[in-house]
Formats: C-alpha cells, sequence, structure tokens
C-alpha cells in the first residue's frame, strides 16, 4: 500500500511540470502582452522604450525555454510573481483569501454530505418509493439550476423576503448558509444519484444474499456492507469535486460577495494581471492533483484491493 502511495505521489511531478508548461504556452500565446498589461494596470501609455525596459525587467526577452525553466524554480518556491495591479506578492493576496474560500468549501461539502448520504441510501434501499422519487426530483432540479441564478433565488426569499440571513459579505455564521447552500445543491444532486445507483448495484451482488442466508441483521448487512462499499463512487466524486469546489467557487463568491481567491481570480482576468491569472491555475491544478491523491488514500482504506489491483499494472 506505501509503495502505491508513493508511486502515485511522483506522478504528481511530471503532471504538474505539463500543466505549467501549458500554462506557460497559453499566456505566451495569447494576445496580451504582459509588459503591455502591467503598463495599463499602472495607467502607464505604453512607448517602445517602456515595453523594452519592462520585459528586460520581467525576462520576457529570454528565450522561452529559459523563461519556462525559471517560471517552473520561482513556482517551486510559491513565487508566483507580483500582481500587476496591486505590486504584491500573488501568493500573499492567494493565501489572504485561501481561508474564506476553505470555509466556503468545507460548509458545501458538510451540507452537501449530510443530505446526500442518508436521501441517497434511503432511496436505493426503498426504490420507487415516495422518498426514491423525490431524490430523482432533487437530483433534476440540481442538476438543471445555474449556481448564479440558484444564488440570486436564496438572496431573494432568504434575504429579501424573510430576513433570515446577510445577502453578502463575511462575519458570522449566518454569512456562510447561503453561499454554502449554493455550491451544495448541485453536490447534492449528484452525490445523491451516485449514491443511490451504487446502492441498488450492490444490492444485487451474491456477498448481499450470502450474508441473508447466514441470518445476518439486514441493518448490519445495509450499514456495514452494502453502504461501505456502494460509497465507493461517491467518494471518487468528492475528489474530483473538491477541486471545483476550491477554485470553481468563483460564481457563488462574486454573488454573494464572498472574499475569497475565486473572486481574486476574476478581478484579475478583468484587469488583465497576467501573474495573478498563471498562479491561479496553477494552484488549481495542484489542487485537483492532490484532492485526487488524497481520495485514492480514502479509497485504499475502504477497500484494500484497489492498491493491490493498482499494483497489478504498475
Amino acid at each position: 500500500m506505501g509503495t502505491y502511495i508513493l508511486k502515485r505521489m511522483i506522478t504528481i511531478i511530471p503532471i504538474f511540470l505539463i500543466a505549467a508548461l501549458l500554462t506557460f504556452g497559453m499566456i505566451r500565446l495569447s494576445p496580451v502582452d504582459p509588459a503591455e498589461a502591467y503598463l495599463a494596470a499602472a495607467n502607464i501609455q505604453p512607448t517602445e522604450e517602456l515595453l523594452a525596459e519592462i520585459r528586460k525587467e520581467f525576462g520576457l526577452d529570454q528565450p522561452l525555454l529559459v523563461q519556462y525553466v525559471n517560471s517552473v524554480i520561482q513556482i517551486s518556491q510559491l513565487n508566483f510573481g507580483v500582481s500587476y495591479v496591486t505590486n504584491k506578492s500573488v501568493w500573499g493576496e492567494i493565501s489572504s483569501r485561501i481561508p474564506a474560500t476553505i470555509q466556503l468549501t468545507a460548509g458545501s461539502l458538510i451540507i452537501a454530505i449530510l443530505v446526500s448520504i442518508p436521501l441517497g441510501f434511503l432511496a436505493g434501499i426503498k426504490r420507487n418509493s415516495g422518498i426514491d422519487h423525490f431524490s430523482r426530483f432533487l437530483s433534476f432540479i440540481g442538476a438543471s439550476i445555474p449556481s448564479f441564478w440558484l444564488g440570486y433565488l436564496f438572496i431573494y426569499f432568504f434575504s429579501v423576503q424573510l430576513d433570515l440571513f446577510p445577502v453578502q459579505g463575511t462575519g458570522t455564521w449566518k454569512h456562510l448558509i447561503l453561499p454554502s447552500l449554493t455550491l451544495a445543491f448541485p453536490l447534492i444532486a449528484l452525490y445523491t444519484r451516485l449514491l443511490r445507483a451504487s446502492v441498488i448495484e450492490n444490492l444485487q451482488e451474491p456477498y448481499v444474499l450470502f450474508a441473508r442466508t447466514r441470518g445476518v441483521h439486514e441493518k448490519v448487512i445495509m450499514g456495514k456492507h452494502v453502504l461501505r462499499i456502494a460509497i465507493s463512487p461517491m467518494i471518487t466524486g468528492l475528489g474530483m469535486n473538491l477541486g471545483n469546489l476550491m477554485t470553481g467557487a468563483v460564481i457563488v463568491e462574486a454573488v454573494f460577495s464572498w472574499p475569497g481567491f475565486g473572486r481574486y481570480f476574476i478581478e484579475a482576468v478583468f484587469n488583465r494581471d497576467v501573474p495573478v491569472i498563471q498562479g491561479y491555475v496553477l494552484l488549481a491544478a495542484g489542487i485537483f492533483l492532490i484532492s485526487n491523491l488524497l481520495v485514492d488514500m480514502i479509497q485504499m482504506y475502504i477497500d484494500p484491493r484497489i492498491s493491490r489491483k493498482g499494483s497489478q499494472y504498475q
């Protein structure tokens, strides 16, 4: 198991290097000149002399390979450069906003897990019942409604009409409820559907019949065996969605004026703040890789057969 995890950790390095190369290439191939973007953010009229000076200062006049190697070295030191707008360290700006995004992500995950696990499990064991129809209806609604529209609906009903929660900003636990619900709603739809389908599939497996013929109590079969195995696809989806939540909560943060680094990225796009954009993309890649590694470790704990299967193909 330890060998398998070590191999998975080693594979992260070349994948991240490829992500850095793609990010570097896309920025260099884009029509936005970093030197011009820097001068535009400083409200300075660009001239050929100034552009040449800025390119030399940022190392943009060097060969692309040299620029890429220098970029990788700086990134390994968590040095993403300096923001064109604020003239502050990009990593410092992002790290100051990460706690707000983590708080929002954790809140949405807690809500999604607390709702989807019992709902999906009951829908699976009570197929075609009222709760099953309700779970499918909820999944359909959650997968259909855009996040920004759902956020505005929550604001209208719970803030404007009922005056239960603040409209925007941070400060208390009440500020966290609406944006967390907005982020959690699509996850509830996805996880409920995954768990329901997995429970139905596992109920038809021979081990369930054998356990029943041995006289094992139904609650033990459902809780200790069926749920433990059926939850595996949900955990896999959690690994993929964790990166989406951390880096893709851009719309929700904008709707609720949440001071996370997703909203910071949107501002950087409008300001053509190239170092911030590059730092955000690479940080997103790192979060995706680490979250999937963590999910693999959890999966191996739940089902040790995964590590044995993985070692057979390596």
